[in-house]
């Protein structure tokens, strides 16, 4: 059964998550313009995790999903979204977990490996290492996608990515914003992790850069490929069963 409820962050911003399952808690984040529903609950990851022993928790970032969408810049300082992270753990009392996230999740759980979060093992995904390490140019993509709505070319990546906020129901304005808290994570600092990441990713996802080149700074690292594409990867059972084989140690 899914259960969810709300915190305040420490600016007074309700920052809502789900959960679902029992075991050993794993902190689960999704990407831009996405919630934990769409990411997670929709399409049975969240489920397949939660069968194979974890008590999974999903938070909804700010400007996200049911979490509140501030139009104050002053509530979207650099790294925000990892300071959310740290506080939902600790307002759920949870020391020991492991940690995953998809796109700007993941980026998410790389600010948070960098600024001492010690899950057992971590998993990012639908990332390349130019997404960490040049989160400017990703920026760029999504500031042109919200200062020209309603004029992208149809197929583009703009027009795209502007469907998937229609889609999910987005708040323009705020989720700009989250644009300004991106921080970049330096090649150094991802060769400095010592613990198990694993990076899944679907074989035909460019969108952050190469993730054979980010996979080649791990020191404990394992890639796995699965079916799809930045957007589509997310619908397939496959990513699911990727999160579940790395987490539960079947493929290390």
């Amino acid at each position: 059964m899914i259960t969810c409820d709300s915190f305040l962050a420490a600016d007074g911003i309700k920052i809502a998550w789900c959960e679902i399952g029992q075991g050993r808690p794993l902190l689960l984040i999704h990407g831009f313009m996405s919630d934990a529903d769409t990411n997670w609950i929709r399409y049975g990851h969240a489920a397949a995790l939660a069968d194979a022993g974890y008590r999974v928790i999903m938070p909804d970032l700010r400007a996200h999903g049911l979490s509140g969408k501030p139009h104050d810049p002053a509530h979207y300082p650099r790294d925000v979204l990892a300071d959310d992270q740290f506080a939902l753990l600790a307002h759920l009392g949870v020391e020991d977990y492991d940690l995953g996230g998809y796109s700007l999740g993941g980026r998410t759980v790389s600010r948070m490996l960098t600024r001492g979060a010690a899950p057992g093992r971590a998993v990012i995904s639908g990332m390349g290492l130019e997404g960490l390490t040049n989160t400017a140019h990703r920026g760029l993509h999504f500031r042109h996608v919200f200062d020209n709505l309603g004029h992208h070319e149809k197929g583009s990546a703009a027009w795209m990515a502007e469907a998937f906020l229609k889609t999910t129901g987005g708040d323009p304005e705020a989720l700009r914003h989250i644009l300004e808290t991106f921080a970049d994570t330096s090649a150094a600092q991802i060769a400095q992790w010592t613990l198990p990441v694993a990076l899944v990713c679907g074989e035909q996802d460019n969108d952050n850069g190469s993730v054979a080149d980010l996979a080649a700074l791990l020191r404990r690292g394992k890639l796995v490929l699965v079916p799809g594409n930045h957007m589509s990867a997310v619908i397939k059972p496959e990513l699911g069963q990727a999160f579940v084989e790395v987490l539960t140690g079947e493929l290390w």
